[in-house]
């Protein structure tokens, strides 16, 4: 991956910046040109696709053409770093990447640009390798990780842009206006898509119950709740009938939080005869270098991953993009989304299905976002997100394993109750409902009426929160009558068990 030439000439064989690009180019560099203060740090938005690296890559070029100073692009993920080291050659900045294979570099190799990952170059400047007081500009790629304050602090002397297509950090105590002191916004996903710069998604969501995931201390759904509940075969059914639905034969990206759902959702795409591949972060380099060889050669091709393509990897020929998980990043809805929204030209739209829920929590993609604000006020945001999570109420993962073919768990008792009143029936059928649902889902997970039975013992506690809920729509109701209510409903849900299992039998 090192830069094989050891000259500072510079030739440009890149194409023209679109106008849009060339604006914030200008308006970007025009920044630097009046505010010549070490340490100016400012913060640049454009969408996935809208090309910030060839931006920043122009940026590097005039920065070093006029102030003869030294650049270092700071990188967070391998792809990264050769898909920049490429970008900068192609705007003629001649560079070099500093990766755990350099050990040293001659002085004769008088590079002006560097680019390198966190820890990386952390190492390189405690080995001497670096001198901080030659560097000018420090481009920060992916910037909302906003995890390099102390790396970037030992450059006295440089000033940051960072770069990214989400100015917020998942982070909530390390917010971006803590760092970076002006936020510049590019151009909007909506413009993008009407001027012909990027494909118009068409959107296929698909309402899944959610109740059964939990959060972790990053703040997004576990590991092990996604895989309980995508990894299920109720879910895995209903992937694969929104993939024949929807995106039969095109070339199609799964997005899934673990790898256990990634490998079952690959044994029951490779059971239905279709071609897919599976990649995760344990992949080796060479083999996922042959599976994205493959995927791209393919037609129809279909892989699915795991927090591996999200960043760094472009394939404009991505048909499809299905986000079988669910996420409250706002980076990586827009990260995984971005995929497959390169424009061709016999490439308009590009087909988005969402298995969960995504587009409820964030809106649809090309929404327009006022990120200034958010940059402004990243409080008030992850109040709403919070909220948004907070929302859904949570069942106990063990119901979801022992009901993994029952796609909903959950009823809503306040709103049935609502429903039947305003279509003028009887609100007491909200409990009728509620059984029923019960009924198919023990129905659902059992061979026989002894096991459907045996699994009414797991619903109790649930059974306990609706009776109170339908209580609550009731008004004032006695405790002996909450009591009876429950009763009543293990008799008739029991009883409604055996009717239904001995009409299926005949």
């Amino acid at each position: 991956m090192e830069c094989s030439e050891t000259s500072t000439k510079q030739k440009s064989t890149s194409r023209t910046p679109y106008y849009f690009q060339q604006n914030d180019i200008d308006l970007l560099f025009g920044k630097l040109a009046r505010d010549t203060r070490a340490k100016r740090r400012i913060l640049y938005q454009l969408p996935t696709g809208g090309g910030k690296t060839l931006i920043f890559s122009e940026i590097a070029k005039r920065y070093i053409e006029q102030y003869q100073k030294k650049v270092v692009v700071l990188t967070h993920r391998t792809e990264l770093c050769a898909q920049t080291t490429r970008a900068l050659k192609e705007s003629g900045v001649v560079n070099k990447v500093i990766n755990s294979k350099v050990k040293r570099i001659p002085k004769k190799d008088l590079f002006h640009c560097f680019v390198a990952m966190v820890e990386t170059l952390n190492n390189r400047i405690d080995e001497g390798m670096i001198n901080t007081n030659e560097v000018g500009l420090i481009i920060v790629d992916e910037a909302h990780h906003n995890s390099f304050q102390k790396l970037l602090d030992r450059f006295e002397n440089a000033t940051v842009i960072g770069v990214t297509a989400t100015p917020f950090s998942s982070d909530v105590n390390l917010p971006m206006n803590g760092f970076y002191e002006e936020l510049v916004v590019g151009a909007p996903i909506a413009q993008l898509i009407n001027e012909g710069f990027l494909a118009k998604p068409k959107y296929h969501g698909y309402d899944v119950e959610l109740n059964s995931l939990q959060t972790g201390s990053n703040g997004d759904f576990t590991i092990n709740t996604s895989d309980m509940l995508f990894g299920s075969d109720a879910m895995l059914d209903l992937l694969l009938q929104a993939y024949e639905a929807h995106a039969l034969k095109k070339k199609t990206l799964i997005f899934n939080n673990g790898i256990l759902t990634s490998r079952r959702v690959l044994e029951v795409f490779e059971a239905a005869g279709y071609p897919i591949r599976h990649l995760d972060n344990k992949t080796s380099s060479a083999e996922r270098e042959e599976i994205l060889k493959w995927y791209r050669k393919t037609k129809g091709a279909i892989l699915t991953s795991v927090s591996i393509l999200t960043t760094g990897f472009d394939e404009p020929k991505t048909q499809v993009v299905i986000l079988y998980r669910a996420t409250t990043s706002i980076t990586l809805y827009h990260q995984m989304v971005g995929r497959g929204a390169r424009r061709l030209p016999k490439k308009a739209t590009f087909t988005l299905v969402d298995l969960g829920n995504n587009a409820d929590r964030f809106g649809n993609w090309d929404a327009e976002i006022d990120w200034q604000h958010v940059f402004e006020n990243p409080d008030i945001y992850h109040e709403s997100m919070k909220h948004t999570v907070s929302n859904i109420r949570q069942i106990d993962p063990e119901m979801r394993k022992r009901f993994p073919n029952s796609l909903e768990t959950s009823f809503d008792m306040l709103a049935a109750y609502q429903a039947l009143i305003a279509a003028d029936e009887k609100p007491k059928n909200a409990i009728r409902d509620s059984i029923r649902q019960h009924a198919s889902m023990c129905l659902e997970n059992s061979e026989n009426t002894t096991e459907a039975l045996q699994l009414v013992e797991y619903l109790h506690a649930e059974i306990n929160i609706r009776i109170r809920e339908y209580a609550k729509c009731l008004g004032n109701v006695t405790k002996n009558y909450r009591e009876w209510l429950q009763e009543d409903y293990l008799n008739r849900l029991q009883q409604m068990i055996r009717r239904l299992k001995g009409k299926l039998a005949g």
